[in-house]
């Protein structure tokens, strides 16, 4: 880094045809290859791993009732679960105004059905985000291609990669990964700090061998790569950092393709797993919802018929400070 704080370019081989699409990015071909290809099973035992791990840290169940509770213990859970439902519903308000009055005049089961399926949907695509995060780091380790692979675990990079160049007489390069599922996953004011963070990792990284590439790999968003610049000035926000979607990012760690492993992804589930309804078409328990309605009820939110009666006193439900 400079006295001025600029980051300096990094000095690994670019992309120099200005013509290339991919001007400016990471000239993979003088990196080492993959020399062999993972069999089938052996994805499919880290596909597993990885579902594991991604149901201990967000399953997808909203309520979990532990075997052997007795009825008391059942009526607990749903009661602290109808309070949380409508936290969630306060918390995840985009509009206090619309939402407001949208829900006016309608019946609280309505409402409460429509926000255990939001909540639902939510909680499966941060289960996804951590399984394809899981089974990046495990492929990328599992591949031979690279001399390390180190899952950094940190709030802006998931994992390093050291990867040596062709002509060996080269330091290696290191790879910082941030994994997302989407590239909206991120804002478009939210890509500048990401993109500052993630570098700010690498650069003061004490253990670097060589220079650095920060990566935002994305798993399940069709494309190549490209280097993300700013709309007003169309200059990059870091020379030094690429995003990789789907169709560069799985080749480059697993060796195997997007559609492959979404093949071997499916594979284990139709194996291992009864087929699950869409969150649409979950059937909510009674007793959740009941629950939620008492909740409503005691935050004065709808009269004794269970409707939302005053669209003024859910605005000021959604603006409260905690």
């Amino acid at each position: 880094m400079s006295k001025s704080g600029r980051i300096l370019q990094q000095q690994y081989p670019r992309i120099q045809d200005e013509n290339n699409r991919y001007f400016g990015c990471l000239d993979d071909s003088q990196l080492v290859n993959h020399q062999s290809k993972m069999p089938p099973e052996q994805i499919m035992q880290l596909i597993r791993a990885a579902i594991r791990y991604a149901n201990e840290k967000s399953r997808r169940e909203i309520v979990s009732l532990p075997i052997g509770s007795n009825t008391d213990q059942i009526a607990r859970i749903y009661v602290s679960e109808g309070k949380k439902l409508l936290r969630y519903f306060r918390k995840y308000c985009s509009d206090p105004a619309s939402t407001a009055h949208q829900v006016y005049g309608k019946h609280y089961t309505s409402i409460g059905t429509d926000q255990f399926r939001n909540q639902t949907l939510q909680k499966e695509r941060m289960n996804s985000g951590w399984r394809y995060q899981y089974l990046a780091v495990s492929c990328a380790q599992n591949s031979q291609r690279f001399l390390s692979v180190s899952d950094i675990g940190t709030a802006e990079a998931d994992f390093n990669a050291v990867i040596e160049y062709a002509d060996k007489s080269q330091n290696p390069l290191c790879l910082y990964v941030s994994v997302k599922n989407r590239q909206n996953t991120l804002g478009g004011q939210d890509w500048p700090k990401a993109i500052a963070a993630l570098e700010n990792v690498a650069k003061n990284d004490k253990n670097r061998p060589g220079d650095y590439c920060c990566i935002f790999g994305i798993t399940i968003d069709r494309g190549t790569r490209y280097i993300k610049q700013s709309k007003k000035t169309s200059s990059a926000h870091s020379d030094n950092t690429e995003v990789w979607l789907s169709d560069y990012f799985w080749p480059f760690f697993a060796n195997y393709t997007y559609d492959e492993i979404m093949g071997l992804v499916l594979d284990v589930l139709m194996q291992d797993y009864q087929v699950e309804d869409l969150s649409s078409q979950l059937a909510v328990p009674d007793e959740l919802l009941m629950a939620f309605g008492k909740a409503c009820f005691e935050a004065q939110l709808i009269n004794e018929q269970g409707i939302f009666n005053d669209p003024y006193r859910l605005v000021q439900f959604f603006c409260k400070k905690d």
